[in-house]
């Protein structure tokens, strides 16, 4: 009996030592999936602020484009009156500095979005600016529906995902195709990205590997998640995205308000280009 208890003993011990070396793997698996999920999330919270931004900055450009540039083009002639008064060779210096920023550069029809040409402001702009009704400008903005499709195929297909290099390579054209459709705000296109991706192949059962091989994708998972949130700050802290977020959930009226104090300043640059000349 003795002999018996003796290898029940050591059987116990092996079972143990098993379990106590399956125990670190098996937390670092379920650490991987949970970094690879939170990730995503976080891609996701980026990708729709970079959305949102390069929306905001569209209809940034198509309302407040002209004023700035009349506002501009004001501040040159008001250089050029004083230059002509005085004949200072300083006035002079700054007249041709305020003329070479109102220049038109390369593209700009592209910037304004047919706002504005190379000869100057489009009739929409000069019945914007003296309070004529206008041609709204095109918004491009993710319905609610929009919103939660993306955010589904974005969980679902995330390139992260992946096991390996062939699938990594079909959810990276898939995922950009979803990216365009939302950045587009085409709830149907993404509609049927979510049919098609729901017909696909369905992606094999991922197997624990090896502790190395965990270790690597967690800090393949945190240098991704740093390269994330420095494309965030910079979205944040861009002229734009600071705008943004002092109205996120009302851009429409931040629009107007600064439109309301544009107007302004051009009254003010012309009534003192006026004094100058008259």
């Amino acid at each position: 009996m003795s002999e018996q208890g003796g290898g029940s003993d050591a059987s116990g011990s092996e079972g143990d030592a098993t379990a106590g070396e399956a125990r670190p793997e098996a937390r670092l698996e379920r650490a991987v999936r949970a970094a690879e999920q939170a990730l995503i999330e976080f891609e996701i919270a980026v990708e729709t602020f970079r959305v949102e931004v390069e929306n905001f900055s569209r209809l940034h450009h198509q309302k407040l484009g002209p004023m700035y540039s009349r506002l501009d083009e004001l501040d040159a002639q008001i250089a050029e009156a004083q230059a002509a008064r005085t004949g200072d060779p300083e006035d002079i210096r700054k007249a041709d500095e305020a003329r070479a920023r109102v220049m038109p550069m390369p593209g700009v029809e592209e910037l304004f979005h047919g706002w504005m040409d190379s000869e100057g402001l489009f009739p929409e702009a000069v019945a914007m600016l003296t309070d004529q009704p206008v041609r709204p400008p095109q918004r491009v903005r993710p319905s609610d529906e929009a919103r939660k499709l993306y955010r589904e195929l974005a969980r679902k297909a995330h390139p992260d995902l992946a096991q390996d290099e062939s699938e990594r390579t079909r959810r990276d054209e898939f995922i950009s195709r979803v990216n365009a459709a939302y950045a587009r705000g085409d709830e149907a296109l993404l509609r049927e990205l979510s049919e098609e991706w729901a017909a696909g192949p369905v992606p094999k059962e991922w197997k624990p590997s090896r502790s190395e091989e965990l270790y690597a994708r967690l800090e393949w998972l945190s240098e991704r998640k740093e390269m994330l949130t420095l494309v965030a700050h910079d979205l944040e802290e861009s002229a734009i995205g600071a705008m943004l977020k002092l109205a996120p959930d009302d851009p429409d009226r931040l629009l107007e308000e600064i439109a309301e104090q544009l107007l302004t300043q051009v009254g003010e640059r012309e009534a003192e280009l006026a004094r100058l000349v008259g």
